[in-house]
């Protein structure tokens, strides 16, 4: 990367040829919940899947998608946070004596 210069500004010129040019067509599938859908994707995959289209595209296999991610599907587990604060104080509470 060189630097340029506008008006008394310096710049970095953004590097050319990063990003693959060959994005195709893939299926992602959810190992979590079985979960597939169609994509773009660069990335490289040794097997393949016949779609729903009936044709054959390269299969990636993701262990968390928006179909199983606690977020998305509003599972989240409430954490105890109280009760971490609690048991924190107890064990400590002995070094904190003077």
């Amino acid at each position: 990367m060189r630097a340029i210069q506008r008006n008394n500004r310096k710049f970095k010129e953004m590097k050319t040829d990063i990003h693959p040019k060959e994005y195709r067509t893939v299926v992602f599938k959810d190992i979590s919940c079985d979960h597939a859908f169609l994509s773009k994707s660069a990335a490289n995959s040794k097997e393949t899947i016949v779609w729903e289209d009936g044709n054959e595209y390269p299969l990636i296999k993701v262990e968390i998608s928006s179909a199983s991610h606690p977020f998305f599907t509003g599972q989240m587990k409430l954490v105890d946070t109280a009760g971490r604060i609690e048991k924190f104080k107890q064990k400590y509470a002995k070094f904190s004596k003077k």
